[in-house]
């Protein structure tokens, strides 16, 4: 059965599933170098594949042995697996370090590759720019910007090619997998760092300090006219809303203007509300932090996060990307002032409060969107209504979106959070993230009432997510006593990433290390009660304090299902005495907030 199962599959052409195209030729056609040296693997296949790691790694060090003076290619980390994630650092006058390229008075701009990689477009769109640099056909790239190229972040997953990774995709003809070798999907590591390749990530952000962060993806989802799409938070949902703005008034305009000269169709980053029927709307999404665009939001790095059209063909896609970093590089040199003044202003705004957690709102605004029709059908296969795309183009004036607009969840923001020497791997992280974390040497003679956060009531996960299995809490915050703080680490808020800090601290929200499972050793009790020891103590604690005996008879009075349950009385009882364990659901993080 798998055999005849397999010949069927060969037997049908790889995209004969797919809705029909639209046809398109672009001017961007003209990138593409046919014969040459330094000619790609994308352009030898005519727009249709893309290398294998090998392949890969053998043209980067091609490029290197080119233009030894203006590129050079490093190894930034490497896989569960082995494999090397290489950089390569493309400078105009051999500006390699890391001080060099922060001094040299050009704005640095780093192009991801390959997080999902299947998604692979990124790639060869820059392997193109980057060979017509080398050979002198655009010297006037590297007197704009620096560039930092990845080209495989997901190496392991990379290898895990095949023509049938990705159903909804057309080409490459072969493509990689989406998570690595553990099975992880890298984007969404960027709070909790599970993985090394998006450790080794921010460790170049950390030391390059970019002042542009360019992710790659392809995108699933809806057919629609756009081949490049592509976004970042919204100004009013953002973080860093002075970044936003000038990625969405400064930026954006000149890479749109770029992409539209080209042939190609820009779009707005956006994903349908239902996929059966997109007349009902689409869905204006706001990334978290454990998204590459939602950490740099939060982190105050400009990211942008592409979604080229996986409808349309490869070769389209990677030109249109081609563009995309053309107009881009231009836009960020035209724009660097501009841009780095935005970057002070929110590493300078410390917030009173934070959003954490965002919904959808339940009215939608409306945008002008290019779609393509559809019909809807009764399947008789999935047994509900499906939409079949027809291929034609159509214009809505008026789509309704649906911006995460509603707040779910707003904290205070800490003056600073105290960690306990316990949790080194929890330091190790913050540093990671480029947050400053302070050992304190000697506990202050003074210091203001701190908060401790008690888990009221918890939920864990039903299945594992990424690896991991996340709980949702309620809590209660009291004021404490300060303990002996010699040896406890202090994280202030007041510093350039004090709010992804709070992100990542702050217990109630949902990408923090409490709710990703960092602290689940709380839900354990290890120390054990008997009954002939505690009813005998338990009744001379209720003679002596008449508050909890007057507590314990109205529960009785009021709460029959607890008055019937003898081990429930017991352990409320029980957790009333001094015997009681008090880290036993206890944030073992506590949190300072100065008198106003």
């Amino acid at each position: 059965m798998i055999t005849s199962m397999i010949m069927l599959t060969a037997s049908l052409s790889l995209d004969a599933h797919l809705p029909p195209l639209t046809p398109w030729q672009g001017q961007s056609e003209q990138l593409m170098q046919m014969k040459g040296p330094l000619t790609t693997d994308f352009e030898l296949s005519k727009g249709m594949n893309s290398p294998d790691y090998q392949q890969t790694m053998a043209f980067v060090e091609r490029l290197v042995a080119a233009n030894p003076t203006q590129f050079k290619a490093i190894n930034i980390g490497y896989s569960n697996s082995g494999r090397a994630v290489k950089m390569l650092i493309a400078s105009e006058q051999s500006h390699f370090t890391a001080s060099m390229i922060k001094n040299n008075n050009k704005p640095t701009l780093l192009i991801q590759a390959g997080i999902h990689a299947g998604e692979i477009d990124g790639k060869d769109a820059a392997f193109m720019m980057l060979r017509d640099i080398a050979l002198g056909k655009r010297r006037d790239l590297l007197s704009k910007v620096n560039i930092l190229f990845i080209p495989i972040l997901n190496v392991d997953g990379h290898e895990r090619r095949s023509k049938y990774n990705r159903i909804n995709q057309r080409g490459p003809v072969e493509m990689g997998f989406r998570t690595n070798a553990n099975n992880l999907n890298l984007n969404r590591d960027y709070t909790k760092l599970d993985t090394p390749e998006v450790q080794a990530i921010l460790k170049v952000i950390d030391e390059y300090q970019p002042d542009l962060y360019l992710d790659v993806h392809v995108t699933d989802g809806a057919d629609y006219q756009y081949d490049i799409t592509y976004g970042f938070n919204p100004e009013f949902a953002s973080e860093s809303p002075a970044i936003a703005r000038v990625l969405e008034t400064q930026i954006k305009p000149v890479i749109d203007k770029a992409l539209e000269q080209q042939g190609h169709i820009p779009g707005p980053l956006v994903f349908a509300m239902d996929k059966r029927d997109f007349k009902k709307g689409i869905a204006g999404w706001v990334a978290t932090p454990r998204f590459s665009n939602g950490w740099g939001d939060l982190a105050g790095v400009p990211t942008i996060l592409v979604e080229n059209h996986s409808l349309k063909p490869y070769k389209q896609r990677v030109l249109g990307t081609y563009v995309l970093y053309d107009g881009l590089i231009s836009a960020l040199s035209k724009y660097q002032t501009q841009l780095d003044e935005a970057v002070t202003a929110e590493q300078n705004n410390r917030p009173e409060q934070l959003i954490v957690k965002r919904a959808y709102a339940k009215q939608p605004d409306t945008i002008p969107f290019k779609g393509i029709t559809y019909k809807l059908f009764q399947s008789a296969i999935s047994g509900q209504t499906e939409a079949k795309y027809l291929g034609e183009k159509i214009q809505y004036d008026a789509l309704p979106i649906y911006w995460q607009k509603d707040v779910v969840t707003q904290v205070e923001v800490p003056d600073a959070f105290y960690i306990p020497p316990a949790y080194p791997e929890i330091v190790e992280k913050l540093q990671l993230h480029g947050i400053k974390v302070t050992k304190i040497e000697q506990s202050p003679e003074s210091i203001d009432t701190l908060i401790s956060a008690n888990v009221t009531n918890y939920e864990f996960a039903k299945a594992p997510f990424e690896g991991r299995f996340m709980v949702e809490a309620s809590f209660s915050f009291d004021k404490v006593k300060a303990p002996e703080l010699s040896g406890w680490y202090k994280v202030s808020t007041e510093q350039k990433r004090g709010k992804l800090a709070t992100h990542l601290l702050h217990p109630q929200a949902p990408d923090s290390f409490f709710s990703w499972g960092e602290f689940n050793t709380i839900f354990q009790r290890t120390e054990y009660v008997e009954n002939y020891a505690l009813e005998p103590f338990a009744r001379s604690m209720l003679k002596e304090n008449p508050t909890i005996a007057l507590e314990f008879d109205r529960k009785i009075r009021e709460d029959k299902a607890f008055a019937d349950d003898p081990n429930a009385r017991m352990e409320w009882l029980y957790a009333k005495t001094p015997f009681y364990d008090q880290a036993y659901l206890k944030y073992p993080i506590l949190m300072l907030f100065k008198e106003k």
